[in-house]
């Protein structure tokens, strides 16, 4: 409570500035809302929509309207404690969505205690029994002109085609979009032709972006497409968490180069999947990464650099649980994946590597890769140098040091890997009412 009322005095005596300020039957059963969400409910909201322009400060709660981009060398400050949600429309467009494009940047530094919380309007309307999903708000989008396989005319995924704010890619790799650093994103993503259509905004992406760009401390919760996606670019980030993602935890492709250090993806197998949208057929993945859609090796090859990972699935490979899911890893279209120290468990394939020119890199230091898969643990190219050891395959789940890593088994934890205090005060996973 204490944290809620140092939010409510955030907004009380700070201003938001803007150009276009306006007055102020799911399988799983995600109700709206703890004790957080109903406190804050009750602060003033914010409306704002359209292009920012000039430097601008957040804080308390802000309603996103359709989509709002930064632009023209403005800087969008969002204080620490502040919540943003979606304005809700019955239209097939795009809403609560935040675009930094090539020439914005945004300072967004919550901490620890105050971490700033992009999510579902419905945790946040006061009522306990309208519940969240994935969709209720938009997604967050960073540009940039950093090194991409794509020409620098590419609109991002999920954006209007030729539009030139919505342009990545470029020849700076110093690139820097600003900071966001301890930031939650729960319920997030959107589908503008229907599930699976290709055209999808993520709950973060991040195109083109430099490494001048901080992220760091950064959790996504129920995405209705992929938590992170990295199309290109050579932003590194750290402490990362992807939580019951119904598409992909991790997704990279258009020659992305950057380092991942410490990052969690964990399962929730009572959360939507891809398979739900598919017809059956799950493409639900811890990682997936190409070259390029249409897998010709194009310069820069996308070949992140991960370290100190955790891909955590599920314990039962049965149909219900592990048959959402694909892969832990997949490797493929001539995309390439430099790993060390990762751990993965819980899938029915632990890595795949598939076509020509894909690999798990010789960079890799695969002795601290351990890979378990309920049907099989590794194969393609560059899994035979993962020493055997590492490997288990079949119903046997192993836990690799840990006690309980898996979600909807009890209490869990990742400790002795828990790089990122992936259950620090500034995470969230329950999403329950609290009485």
């Amino acid at each position: 409570m204490k944290k809620l009322i140092l939010i409510a005095a955030a907004a009380l005596s700070i201003a938001c500035q803007n150009e276009n300020l306006a007055d102020s039957s799911a399988p799983f059963g995600i109700k709206a809302s703890s004790a957080e969400y109903i406190t804050v409910s009750e602060l003033p909201v914010t409306g704002v929509s359209g292009n920012i322009t000039y430097n601008t400060t957040w804080s308390g709660i802000i309603e996103i309207d359709g989509i709002v981009t930064v632009k023209d060398g403005a800087t969008l400050t969002i204080l620490p404690g502040t919540y943003i949600k979606a304005k809700p429309n019955n239209g097939n467009s795009p809403t609560g969505v935040l675009v930094i494009s090539k020439t914005g940047r945004i300072n967004a530094q919550g901490t620890e205690s105050q971490p700033i919380i992009f999510t579902s309007y419905k945790l946040l309307d006061g009522d306990e029994n309208t519940t969240a999903a994935p969709g209720d708000f938009g997604g967050i989008i960073l540009l940039g002109d950093a090194p991409t396989n794509v020409p620098s005319t590419t609109s991002v995924e999920g954006l209007n085609i030729g539009y030139s704010d919505y342009y990545f890619g470029g020849t700076n790799p110093g690139h820097n979009a600003g900071i966001m650093k301890y930031i939650r994103i729960e319920f997030a993503g959107y589908d503008f032709l229907g599930p699976n259509s290709g055209n999808e905004i993520n709950a973060l992406s991040l195109a083109g972006v430099g490494n001048g760009t901080t992220l760091d401390h950064i959790q996504v919760s129920y995405s209705k497409d992929d938590s992170f996606e990295f199309y290109g670019g050579t932003v590194n980030a750290s402490n990362l968490i992807s939580f019951a993602a119904q598409d992909d935890n991790f997704d990279f492709d258009n020659g992305y180069t950057g380092n991942i250090n410490c990052a969690l993806s964990l399962a929730d197998y009572n959360s939507l999947h891809s398979s739900n949208m598919s017809g059956g057929v799950s493409d639900s993945n811890g990682i997936e990464l190409d070259n390029n859609s249409t897998g010709r090796a194009t310069e820069p090859i996308t070949n992140p650099v991960i370290s100190n990972m955790l891909i955590i699935g599920v314990r039962s490979g049965g149909s219900s649980q592990g048959g959402a899911y694909e892969n832990g890893i997949h490797i493929r279209r001539s995309g390439k994946l430099t790993l060390n120290n990762t751990i993965i468990t819980g899938y029915p394939v632990g890595i795949k590597v598939e076509g020509t020119g894909s690999e798990l890199s010789a960079a890799s230091t695969f002795s601290t890769i351990k890979v378990h898969g309920f049907t099989t643990s590794v194969t393609g190219y560059g899994t035979t140098s993962i020493p055997t050891a590492n490997l288990l395959a079949g119903t046997s789940v192993s836990l690799w040091g840990m006690s309980q890593p898996f979600f909807n088994d009890g209490p869990w934890n990742v400790s002795p890997r828990n790089c990122g205090n992936f259950q620090g005060i500034w995470t969230k996973y329950d999403f329950s009412i609290l009485e």
